[in-house]
């Protein structure tokens, strides 16, 4: 087994790992009862349904 010569620096080696773990966009669907973007498998923040199914109570914000 060959030996090495110089000893890859920290900074080289992790650099080189974080080119395979870069964060891609978040996926996004739309909600089948308001139509509105939400992440797949979550509740809908816009009228807290989930699966058809009212899971949220959303409270309205005070007008003024």
């Amino acid at each position: 087994m060959a030996n090495l010569k110089w000893k890859t620096p920290r900074s080289k080696t992790r650099s080189r790992r974080a080119a395979n773990w870069k964060l891609g966009d978040v996926t996004t669907v739309l909600c089948s009862q308001c139509h509105q973007p939400k992440r797949p498998h979550f509740a809908c923040p816009s009228c807290g349904t989930y699966k058809g199914r009212q899971v949220l109570k959303i409270q309205e914000e005070p007008a003024g």
